[in-house]
């Protein structure tokens, strides 16, 4: 995976990948339109303003929406009837957005319109990008999406100066918030609070951050697992490239390379070769499970980055000579990604739950050797027991989050929706379950870390194992007693969510597959 944090500028206008959609969400990056962008959506623009004047039906435009399409609406009144559309559909309850979730939607509003397939003023989308560039977050609360409107709503209620927002760390009324950043609110005209609300902009921007996270966890997790192998003393027959080629899962196989790679010089597992026939399966299954782990989260990196760079409005334009049309139809649908997210989200509760069963091991003196929870004079001492209890209970939610969101079905709109796609949950509750993979993982490394204090001394472990706990000896002491553990759980998650383990692995051997 490119590192997000060390791209500074986004160009729109040509198709963008995971990794620069993080960059502006998550790390700032600038926003720039090509020329290309700006040309196309000046021309659709300019179609719908002939196609006002003339009072050509189009639906959200000339006529009301949902159930209510059926109402004409006439040219004079199409302006209000797209403030309207803001006011009333920004509705989402509870908690707000992150900041990121939020920076994500503008971006992919931005994407979405900026096809030049929507007839919205570049103006329009130019203030969106002032937002991001200037840092002028909306307050979106976060719960009660079926797929798309309602945070798009409140998130465009600032361009209008109302709403809230956060403006250099100060939560500000919308007005006093623009006002600030040497902005004015603007005025929507025909078509634009409709396609500022339409399609699958939050399902997408919350499931790109999630996925991110997912992927990078998954990574970590190779590094981690080949850590556990090495803390055991297991043996590397089950890597073994041979292995992999009569079972031709591409996935599987680069997950063994890796492992394969991370161990390559450590003296621990040279010593310990042909000690046994085989580890459990926690352990020699690592190609197996993380590999069919990774092939869905990659899966879903493939849909999800289609449907970033797609257009999801409705109705449609097309502005070609010749080709001029509009339709109303339902890309504004949100399967797509809410069926790969719930997907992740049960590929990342497998990762944890093989993290836990390894953990497991190395804090359980008859599987181990070492003392039990790795703590001299157990008993007086609990060391790393409750961990383990903590990676219980997350995967208890984890398990729980990864019930399907896109099986339901709540029909909306006077049933003129009366199928939903769902697809919002789906994505908000796969951050959730990436943040819980992320804990699980910290604690096997945790366990790692503190079991050295038992290895052999006679025998040095692998570069990147060094590599990692020295990391950690800058931060985490060695548990000789008991500690306050929490504080350092904490720590060691954050290194994994930015990417620091992955980092230290790939600087002394190469990009990991």
């Amino acid at each position: 995976m490119e590192n997000s944090k060390n791209i500074k500028k986004v160009e729109l206008g040509n198709p963008i990948h995971l990794e620069e959609f993080v960059a502006v969400a998550r790390y700032g990056a600038e926003v720039v339109f090509s020329e290309e962008y700006c040309r196309r959506v000046k021309k659709s623009r300019t179609l719908v303003e002939k196609w006002v004047e003339e009072e050509r039906v189009m639906y959200g435009v000339t006529t009301g929406f949902g159930a209510l399409c059926t109402k004409a609406i006439g040219k004079e009144e199409t302006a209000q009837l797209q403030e309207n559309i803001i006011l009333t559909h920004a509705v989402s309850v509870g908690e707000p957005l992150r900041e990121e979730g939020v920076r994500g939607i503008i971006l992919m509003v931005l994407q979405n319109l900026g096809r030049g397939n929507s007839g919205v003023r570049l103006e329009i989308l130019e203030m969106y990008r002032e937002f991001l560039n200037k840092g002028i977050t909306p307050k979106v609360p976060e719960a009660g999406s079926v797929g798309y409107l309602a945070l798009e709503a409140h998130t465009a209620l600032v361009l209008l100066g109302k709403g809230e927002a956060w403006y250099q760390g100060e939560l500000l009324l919308g007005e006093e918030a623009l006002k600030r950043a040497g902005m004015k609110p603007m005025e929507l005209s025909s078509k634009e609070g409709l396609a500022l609300v339409s399609g699958t902009t939050s399902p997408t921007a919350l499931g790109a951050l999630a996925l991110y996270d997912m992927l990078q966890a998954a990574k970590t997790a190779d590094i981690i697992g080949a850590l556990t192998v090495e803390t055991l003393k297991g043996v590397m027959n089950a890597f073994d490239e041979r292995v992999m080629k009569v079972r031709p899962h591409g996935e599987q196989a680069k997950v063994a390379e890796n492992i394969r790679k991370i161990l390559k010089n450590s003296k621990v597992i040279k010593k310990y070769q042909g000690s046994r026939v085989q580890d459990a399966l926690s352990l020699r299954c690592m190609p197996q499970l993380h590999g069919a782990s990774r092939k869905t989260l990659e899966d879903a990196r493939r849909t999800l980055e289609i449907e970033m760079n797609s257009c999801c409005d409705n109705p449609i334009i097309w502005s070609e000579p010749g080709e001029e049309d509009v339709i109303s139809a339902c890309n504004a649908d949100s399967s797509y990604v809410g069926l790969e997210m719930d997907s992740a989200s049960i590929a990342a509760c497998t990762l944890g739950k093989m993290s836990e069963r390894r953990n497991n091991r190395i804090i359980d003196e008859n599987l181990s050797g070492y003392p039990w929870f790795c703590i001299s004079q157990p008993g007086l001492n609990s060391g790393l027991m409750i961990p383990q209890y903590t990676q219980a209970g997350l995967l208890n939610e984890m398990r729980v989050l990864c019930s399907p969101a896109t099986i339901d079905n709540t029909p909306t709109c006077g049933n003129q929706e009366d199928y939903v796609a769902m697809g919002y949950f789906a994505c908000r509750k796969a951050a959730t379950v990436a943040e819980k993979l992320e804990y699980i993982l910290a604690i096997e490394l945790l366990s790692d870390y503190e079991a050295q204090q038992f290895q052999d001394k006679d025998v040095e472990v692998s570069s990147v194992s060094k590599a990692v706990y020295s990391e950690l000896k800058m931060t985490v002491p060695v548990m000789e007693k008991d500690m306050i553990l929490h504080p350092h759980i904490e720590h060691i998650r954050k290194l994994i969510h930015s990417g620091r383990i992955l980092e230290i692995a790939e600087s002394i051997v190469g990009s990991l597959k």
